[in-house]
């Protein structure tokens, strides 16, 4: 039973929404999330998975190692029909900054996708990765294309994420919705699946080695 405030995260249900500044090629503009529904400026993404991920802070050492990495597969992202937005606590302008200083530098470049000021820190509370300390951990949100939050990790700072992973779970959720059956351990597009029943689940057992 909960002594205070119970938690808004949970699979399955609404993922919260997010509203405030992003910052996007050289631009600062206004974005929020809500109902399955991207805004950015004038422009409004729906029906797209999202991938939400916060991180500590800007001009640090892990963080621009994951961020380059979602970058480097952004186009396999494209292809699942998913979006990503990085978050942190940091302002928009930190943020431009940091993407106009030099990768050898310890900078971004450019990048292809939004990254989210939380500046008054409400998304990384409403998301539950706000540590004592006012940065975020290292939380990443999958979320469907009618806003419902399918999985959520969250590292402590120390450890980076595994972008490869994020995308065999958008694929795996996706193929769910398509096709009805459940995809094992360590499953992969194109592996065997299971149907979800006590007779229909035995064609897996059975060509498979446990």
């Amino acid at each position: 039973m909960c002594e205070t405030v119970c938690s808004q995260i949970k699979v399955g249900q609404a993922a919260p929404s997010i509203c405030g500044q992003a910052v996007v090629g050289n631009e600062i503009v206004n974005m929020s999330y809500e109902k399955g529904v991207l805004t950015l400026g004038d422009k409004k993404i729906s029906g797209k998975y999202l991938v939400l991920f916060f991180y500590p802070l800007d001009f640090t050492f892990v963080c621009p190692t994951e961020i380059l990495a979602f970058q480097e597969k952004l186009a396999e992202f494209k292809k699942l029909g998913a979006e990503v937005v990085g978050a942190s606590v940091d302002s928009p302008y930190t943020h431009l900054a940091w993407k106009n200083t030099p990768r050898n530098k310890g900078g971004l470049g450019q990048l292809g996708f939004p990254l989210f000021a939380d500046l008054d820190k409400k998304g990384a509370h409403d998301y539950e990765v706000l540590l004592e300390g006012g940065i975020a951990a290292r939380g990443l949100f999958i979320i469907d294309g009618d806003g419902i939050l399918q999985s959520y990790t969250v590292n402590n700072l120390g450890v980076g994420r595994n972008v490869d992973e994020v995308l065999r779970l958008i694929a795996g959720f996706q193929f769910v919705a398509e096709h009805g059956e459940v995809c094992p351990a360590n499953w992969n597009p194109g592996a065997k699946t299971m149907k979800p029943d006590p007779e229909g689940s035995q064609e897996y057992f059975s060509q498979v080695k446990l």
